[in-house]
């Protein structure tokens, strides 16, 4: 592929005009045609790129000369369907956005078409990528300091589900469920640090606040605002996600913890800036990683800024611009995939058992790559 990098866009909303800012600071990277269907998110997507064109067909993008690369941010369900008329027409490189699906049945779908596909697919996993928890990945698989990695445990306390186009993210059979739209991050980043697949999933769930006073056609939104989920994992580590999603007031939104023989790591992620809180001076808290070795005793803190330019450019703490840096060199072939499709499917999996897990009450077993009642 040439130094410049020609991409379109299927879908175009909040995350897609994310991507799109993100892009901007990339160097080479052109944005130069994008299907959405919603007029007023094609009106905001102008304003980012007034020199790319608007087309009416998902097929149009697929298809047009002046595009190297997709870039996929429509809604959940969508993008399985949308992968298969990419692969049928004009398979090329695309990234993305999580979850990559929302059922078993297009998880079977897209490891089918994983076989045959001949370009590259980079599922959309920000959190890797956000600078403390690289930081943090770092830490752990130097294997300097924690010794043997016991458990992990992720806790996310944030602000409910913003609104979407036709309110899509309101109701399980469009998102796969919370814990597959919002937590297959977590799912995936349990795998990634650890380095293993899961063998066991149970999960005690609720939705308790949120959204319970809203209708939609008639309908009351049924997608969880606060989870507990336990995984047990075939390297005999263990790990736990601690979901709240009515617990905005704090002054961070995440925190992730490895503990280890000798040691532990931890770091705590502020949120998006525009929902936060600030300090006394105004400013948004600056995420955190703390190492606590067992000797000598004593946390060692460090302050790990993100450069002021990425948090205004979206909400994920500098980690779409490093993302997109990444694929970047894929697509000039300066690198290989670092989140595979694999990856996004086994973390939409992990969120189906989570879900299957409450409402059976029972554990659900991993083991085969699917899923039953343990």
């Amino acid at each position: 592929m040439s130094k410049n990098l020609r991409y379109g866009f299927i879908g175009c909303g909040m995350m897609g005009q994310e991507h799109i800012r993100n892009l901007s600071m990339i160097a080479g990277a052109k944005v130069n045609v994008i299907y959405e269907p919603n007029e007023k998110m094609r009106s905001e997507s102008s304003r980012l790129v007034p020199q790319a064109r608007f087309v009416e067909t998902e097929e149009e993008v697929i298809r047009a000369e002046d595009v190297d690369a997709l870039v996929i941010t429509s809604p959940n369900y969508l993008h399985t369907r949308q992968l298969e008329r990419i692969s049928e027409i004009r398979p090329m490189p695309v990234l993305v956005e999580k979850p990559i699906c929302t059922s078993l049945e297009q998880i079977r779908t897209l490891q089918k078409l994983d076989k045959d596909y001949p370009a590259p697919i980079w599922v959309a996993m920000e959190y890797r990528y956000m600078p403390p928890i690289a930081r943090l990945i770092e830490e752990v698989h130097s294997g300097k300091t924690l010794g043997k990695i016991t458990s992990l445990s992720i806790r996310e306390h944030r602000y409910p589900f913003l609104k979407k186009v036709d309110n899509w993210n309101r109701f399980n059979e469009k998102t796969g469920g919370t814990l597959v739209e919002k937590c297959c991050h977590f799912f995936d980043l349990m795998c990634f640090i650890l380095q293993s697949k899961p063998k066991r999933i149970y999960c005690s769930g609720a939705q308790d606040v949120n959204h319970i006073d809203e209708t939609y056609n008639g309908r009351v939104p049924d997608i969880l605002d606060n989870a507990f989920v336990i995984v047990d994992f075939v390297s005999e580590q263990r790990a736990m996600l601690e979901l709240n999603m009515f617990a905005d007031g704090s002054w961070f939104q995440e925190s992730i913890v490895v503990v280890g023989s000798q040691a532990k790591v931890e770091c705590q992620i502020p949120g998006p800036t525009r929902f936060w809180p600030k300090n006394s001076l105004g400013e948004p808290p600056v995420p955190i990683l703390t190492l606590s070795p067992r000797n000598p005793k004593g946390p060692k803190t460090l302050e790990i800024p993100v450069d002021p330019k990425l948090l205004e450019a979206g909400d994920h703490n500098g980690s779409t611009f490093y993302q997109h840096e990444r694929f970047a060199r894929v697509l000039r072939g300066e690198q290989i995939v670092e989140v595979t499709l694999q990856d996004g499917i086994n973390a939409v999996l992990m969120g189906l058992a989570a879900q299957r897990s409450i409402e059976t009450g029972e554990a659900i077993d991993l083991s085969d790559g699917e899923y039953r009642i343990y």
